[in-house]
Order: structure tokens, then sequence, then C-alpha cells
């Protein structure tokens, strides 16, 4: 089986208990079969408490989440009590895995991280150089060969970002919706939301996104970030590496190809606006609106699926 991933993938290793948004707080964690079988025979003092905080009556095993929502078995050092106890090893599934998604397809298996860990979407987005894929990338499938082209088009540095995602949209013979940032301010508060923090981006998004204060501010903002346009480049490249690979046909190919253009405007936007406020936008700050946006839109597939139909 071929197995295609970024360049940046193995660069990944957990930050634990220096990682601000921790994914063992505020996530349902679902606990695959054969782990489940595992914790339901570990003995003793510590088999007792895996199987006391541990849901099996549903039709997935999950960890019972505790005060806070946090896992059961993170400590107040931010720690994971099954690892220290019993080795990496002994974790299941979704926590081994995290944040790293794999996308099977005929023949190969496309592997990613996912920006809604902090510390993917760091390695994501400040990554120097272009982003290659590793593995053998050649098909005869159209849609992975419409990827190879939009992958090439928006790291093509003789345009500016701007220019790239026109011609990503035009590639696929597709347009944005004509709405103005109020009307997407308004659908974005309509759809589930995890964390205030983007609640109140969107509503701000929403009050602020089509001033001609913002407007003015855009053009000074570009200026701000002219030496850190990559972070969209790769933002863009993350997003259609990511989500084309699994489209049906070629017409949802270019909706989720919209997407990743949709997306890559609504975090610049969103850039905008903090830098607006604050004067200053540092690249953790900018980090972490795109790690807010994968949380909340990337990995609620209602979210997702919301977005993909209005793109339609």
């Amino acid at each position: 089986m071929n197995h295609i991933y970024p360049d940046y993938y193995k660069d990944f290793r957990c930050i634990a208990d220096k990682c601000i948004h921790n994914c063992c707080i505020g996530w349902e964690i679902d606990i695959d079969e054969d782990t489940a079988l595992m914790y339901k025979n570990t003995k003793g003092d510590f088999g007792d408490r895996l199987r006391e905080n541990i849901n099996f009556s549903g039709e997935i095993p999950c960890f019972t989440l505790a005060q806070e929502e946090r896992c059961p078995f993170l400590n107040s050092k931010n720690l994971c009590d099954i690892i220290t106890t019993m080795g990496e090893e002994s974790l299941c599934t979704i926590c081994s895995e995290h944040p790293r998604f794999h996308n099977e397809l005929p023949g190969r298996i496309e592997s990613g991280l996912g920006m809604c860990c902090e510390e993917a979407a760091r390695i994501i987005l400040t990554k120097k150089g272009y982003t290659f894929l590793i593995g053998d990338t050649a098909t005869d499938d159209e849609i992975i060969r419409l990827r190879d082209v939009l992958l090439s088009i928006v790291q093509n540095r003789e345009m500016s970002i701007e220019e790239r995602a026109k011609a990503v949209l035009f590639a696929c013979n597709v347009q944005l919706p004509p709405y103005n940032w109020q009307e997407w301010g308004d659908f974005l508060l309509s759809l589930e939301q995890l964390d205030s923090n983007w609640t109140q981006l969107i509503t701000t998004l929403r009050d602020n996104g089509d001033s001609i204060q913002t407007e003015m501010c855009r053009l000074s903002f570009e200026n701000f970030m002219e030496d850190n346009q990559s972070e969209y480049e790769k933002l863009l490249h993350y997003l259609i590496y990511r989500h084309l690979a699994n489209a049906p046909d070629m017409e949802e190919a270019g909706v989720r190809a919209a997407f990743a253009v949709f997306s890559y405007k609504l975090i610049h936007r969103l850039h905008t606006l903090l830098w607006q406020e604050k004067g200053d936008l540092t690249t953790e700050e900018r980090i972490d609106v795109c790690r807010m946006f994968s949380a909340e839109i990337e990995y609620s597939d209602e979210n997702l699926y919301k977005v993909f139909d209005e793109l339609s």
C-alpha cells in the first residue's frame, strides 16, 4: 500500500503539559475495540480505575469525562496517567494517532496533521520552504490529478496569495457565493460552537467585517504580513491536500476547493480584525485563529458539511 504524507508529517511530537489547548479536555474520546478489551482485562488498582472511568454501555466505549470536561486520566500536571502507568503503547487509537489523519483511497493511504492541534498548526504554518508530498503520488485518478494542479498553483510564488486563490477557483470553474462578511458571520453563528472565543471572533466579523475602517486596515495588515505571506500558502496547501482527496466526484472536488479558498479568506479577515483591534498580531495569535477554525469547522462533520452545502 502506497503511503503519501507531507514532508512535515513526521516532525510532530506531542508537547504534552506545555499544550495550552489540551486535546484531553472538552472532547469525548472513543475507545477502539482492541484497546477497550485490554482495559477491561487490566489487573490491579489501575485496572479498577480504568473500568470505573469508561462507559462501556454505549455502542462505542468512551472515557467518562470528569470535572471541566477533562479526561479522567489527565492528571493535575496535564500529563496522561495511562502513559505514565502503562506506557504510550497502551493508548487507544484516537489518543495515539491524534492529531494525525488518514484518508484511505484505492491503492494508497494519505496521512497528514490536523490543524485543530496547536503544535500541528505551528508545524504546518511556519514550515520553511515549499511543502512536498512524500511517496509515489502518480495516479490516474482525475480528482487527485486536479488536486496536484491546485497544489502547484498555491505554491506558485510568482503570484500573490490572492491571485493564487482566484486561480484555484478558476481551475475548478467555481465561484464563492456573493455574500458579505455580515452574511457569512450570521451563517457561521448559526453553526454549533465549542469555544466562546470563536463565537466572539465571528460576532466581530459579522459586526465589523465589512466596515470601511476594516477595508482600510486590510492593506496595512497585508504590508504587516509581507514577510509571513507563506502562512496563507501553507494554509491553502493543507486544506486542499486534506479535503479534496475524499471528494466523491469532480463537482464535489470543486466545492472543496472553494472551501479551501473561503477558509483562507475567512482566516485572513479574522486576522485583519484582530490586528485592527490590537495594533499587532503575533505568530502564536495567528496560529490560534487557525486552530480555532479547524476545531470548530473541520472537526465537526455537521458544521463542515453545512459549509460545503453553503458553497455548493
